[in-house]
């Protein structure tokens, strides 16, 4: 067969399954309280605890450090135990430690309760991403990882506008509540997921029980993981101080907007990005969103009104937004479908620090000097990473021509 007519082959393999719909709804909610409880537990923490500027970013913050060290084990935990059975375990968990911030009377018990949270949310996402990853046809992988992407983007959407909403109006005991009520309908619809589990090679088995440091990272994904971590970072400048910026040039509710058309714009262009990922190869969409990410640290940095906030907003969402999911596509399609799961825990990982550790550094640097240096900083190092990029991946054949080739 030519490969023209592998391709049409390959494109018509089916991708909206109830199984890969089913993922994508239990992934919604688990981002919906990420988003809810990322981008105002930095403000709960100086309201409740008067807490310092940097002590507000570790709260925001520990949820990311808790989810980087589940992750560090989620590979071979989703591969070992099963993909579906650790996701409903982790689920589980994820209720009760929802439950759990009604009871966080000190900054040290809420600090805690974000670390648990977090082991929970990496494991756990990492289980449904291989999940979903397992479902979607390889030659369509830039194309499914981009609409399987779009659960995230709609709690990214929702996640930040109700969460500001709901304390701005009714404070955070119905933050919490709202987070309860997310973490319990995840579960329910997880219940439902049928998917077949991957049958592991004795190698392979005793390979993933071993637990050697060595066998907790994939060697062929931490390049461009590596790369991810400081996409990451950039992007926890935005997820945690955001509102906090906005509050102090007097714009309170740009915040909201900023994520709004964050995620429309991200909504949209899934339906272009990820099939062109697959079509003309990775380069054509790396590049681009690399400097439209720039553009908006640099938009936000300067920004004095709210169409600024907005347009920061809309080129954030073509930049960080589509490095997510085309870098996922990317790692996924460098291993071996028994090591997905760990493929994904690599590269969720290494984001993870990125987004964890930034709140905190960037917590000082603010401190001492302002946001908008903070932003322009940010700027110059996510651009400076494109040189990294480059060498990571883009430089190779498989950045520049596509996957099917």
């Amino acid at each position: 067969m030519s490969r023209s007519g592998s391709s049409r082959t390959a494109g018509a393999e089916p991708l909206w399954t109830r199984d890969f719909v089913l993922a994508a709804v239990t992934t919604l909610f688990m981002a919906m309280v990420f988003y809810l409880l990322m981008t105002t537990l930095a403000l709960y923490a100086v309201e409740r605890f008067a807490a310092s500027d940097s002590a507000a970013g570790l709260a925001a913050s520990m949820f990311v450090v808790g989810a980087t060290a589940g992750r560090l084990f989620a590979g071979n935990l989703v591969e070992l135990v099963g993909r579906r059975r650790i996701l409903l375990v982790c689920l589980g968990v994820f209720v009760v430690s929802s439950l759990s911030y009604f009871l966080a009377t000190t900054l040290t018990l809420l600090l805690v309760v974000r670390f648990v949270h977090g082991v929970a949310f990496g494991i756990g996402t990492t289980a449904v991403v291989t999940i979903a990853q397992s479902i979607i046809p390889p030659l369509r992988r830039g194309e499914g990882t981009g609409f399987f992407g779009m659960s995230t983007t709609l709690g990214t959407a929702l996640g930040p506008f109700l969460g500001l909403l709901i304390v701005d109006r009714s404070g955070y005991t119905a933050l919490f509540a709202a987070s309860v009520v997310a973490s319990a309908a995840a579960l329910a619809v997880a219940l439902f997921l049928r998917v077949p589990e991957p049958v592991l090679a004795g190698e392979h088995r005793a390979a993933l029980r071993r637990f050697r440091p060595a066998d907790l990272l994939d060697r062929r994904v931490l390049p461009l993981a590596a790369f991810m971590l400081v996409m990451g970072a950039g992007f926890s400048g935005v997820l945690t101080f955001l509102s906090t910026y906005t509050e102090q040039l007097g714009l309170p509710a740009a915040a909201s907007l900023f994520f709004l058309v964050y995620a429309g714009v991200l909504f949209v262009s899934r339906f272009v990005v990820g099939r062109l990922q697959d079509v003309r190869g990775d380069n054509l969409v790396m590049y681009p969103a690399i400097v439209s990410f720039v553009l908006g640290l640099v938009v936000l940095a300067v920004a004095t009104g709210v169409a600024a906030i907005v347009l920061a907003g809309a080129l954030m969402g073509l930049g960080f937004g589509t490095l997510m999911s085309a870098g996922q596509a990317i790692a996924v399609a460098r291993v071996a479908p028994h090591r997905m799961g760990l493929a994904v825990s690599t590269y969720f990982f290494m984001v993870d620090i990125g987004t964890g550790l930034g709140p905190v550094a960037l917590g000082w640097l603010v401190q001492g000097t302002s946001f908008r240096t903070m932003y322009l900083a940010m700027a110059g190092v996510v651009l400076l990473a494109a040189g990294l990029y480059h060498l990571v991946h883009g430089r190779s054949r498989r950045g520049q021509r596509p996957r099917t080739a």
